[in-house]
């Protein structure tokens, strides 16, 4: 008995420095059990794309909060009608820019909401507007002033514009913004099912850096690879680092090192070579889509992570978002480039709202896509590939 008693000390430090190991480096403690995820038996693992979505843009107006309604109508829709087994927030979940207060996870726990309510796990990645510091709007400088409705005298006062409530005065009118990283441990802390992680500490800023496995419906054989990167913006330049590029190389070749399991790559700002894969014509044979009305928007410059995933014969396609007026999908050197379509009522642009659905079949492997839109309408089915 007095050896174990002597014991347990030992066993509690023991444990002690293993958690502050994975703290230290940047791991949220969902890392352990939440790194993979299994395709039910019988149907194919289906997931939603949701981009752009800008909860709290004009947060200080009656028209912001109407979008936000507007958004979440969406996303119910196209979450009733496909029902996925997995959501990826693709990034500018939030106008961080547009929200004068601290606590914009506020806003970003709404954009969440029509997937968690449905009991649907999903997993995200930071955009350029998620963490940008607050910008004062021009009109507060106008004639009429700034506006009455900013700064409230009592706490827990609901706002008639459809404000959300913050839990102090001060969190109204502090105008300090909310860092990556208080959004991802917020949103990991006080939601079951979500599948994010805030990456290596040594990637840092760039935070939402990580890999989750898709699983056999009957074993625990790897069907796909997804990997998650943060493309920067806000508080820091428009970039997937060299850094980035050396984790997902290190870490693809521990996990797949025979590039043997198929991979898949999400991330928002999208990178130089969607320049070179853009369509030249609207009637281009080889893309796949239906809206080509914008230039590319490409990262600030390119830090070899193209490189890597065009010398991998294991990636089929990488996603993003940051481009509202593009929905296509093209070949480029040995894989796809994808968009998604942009979800939410925030933003710029008035084109439809929809969803890129993403359909993953396990015998034989298949990888297959389209668009699902707010009016329950269906295009742009493509098979990305196939064995």
């Amino acid at each position: 008995m007095r050896r174990r008693l002597t014991a347990l000390p030992i066993l509690l430090s023991l444990l002690s420095r293993f958690i502050l190991i994975v703290h230290s480096h940047g791991f949220q403690t969902n890392l352990i059990h939440k790194s993979r995820l299994q395709i039910r038996p019988g149907s194919p693992f289906k997931m939603a794309l949701f981009a752009d979505l800008h909860f709290g843009e004009d947060a200080w107006t009656d028209w912001g909060p109407r979008q936000d309604i507007n958004s979440v109508k969406v996303m119910s829709t196209v979450l009733d009608q496909e029902l996925p087994d997995f959501v990826v927030y693709l990034g500018d979940v939030i106008t961080a820019n547009n929200i004068p207060i601290k606590n914009a996870s506020l806003y970003w726990d709404q954009a969440i909401s029509p997937t968690r309510a449905r009991g649907i796990p999903w997993a995200s990645v930071f955009g350029n507007h998620d963490d940008m510091p607050f910008e004062w709007p021009m009109e507060w400088f106008s004639t009429s002033g700034v506006p009455p409705l900013l700064c409230p005298q009592n706490n827990n006062v609901s706002y008639r514009t459809g404000w959300l409530l913050a839990t102090s005065e001060s969190e109204y009118c502090s105008f300090r913004g909310t860092t990556r990283l208080e959004l991802m441990k917020n949103e990991v802390e006080h939601n079951t099912l979500s599948y994010s992680i805030s990456g290596p500490k040594d990637l840092w800023p760039s935070v939402s850096n990580y890999v989750l496995k898709l699983v056999s419906s009957s074993s625990s054989d790897p069907v796909a690879y997804m990997y998650f990167l943060d493309s920067g913006g806000g508080s820091y330049p428009e970039i997937v680092s060299y850094a980035q590029a050396q984790w997902f190389n290190r870490t693809s070749q521990q996990v797949n090192p025979d590039a043997r399991v198929p991979e898949l790559i999400f991330w928002h700002i999208p990178s130089q070579e969607y320049k070179h894969a853009a369509p030249k014509f609207v009637l281009d044979k080889n893309c796949v889509g239906s809206m080509f009305t914008e230039k590319v928007a490409a990262q600030e410059a390119e830090m070899g992570i193209m490189e890597l995933l065009q010398g991998r014969s294991s990636v089929m396609a990488v996603f993003v978002g940051h481009n509202h007026g593009l929905d296509w999908c093209c070949p480029h050197k040995n894989l796809w480039l994808c968009y998604a379509r942009h979800t939410g009522y925030g933003g710029y642009g008035n084109w439809a709202r929809g969803a890129r659905i993403l359909e993953i079949s396990q015998q034989p492997f298949s990888l297959k896509s389209w668009i699902r839109m707010e009016n329950g309408s269906v295009h742009s089915e493509v098979v990305l590939s196939s064995s």
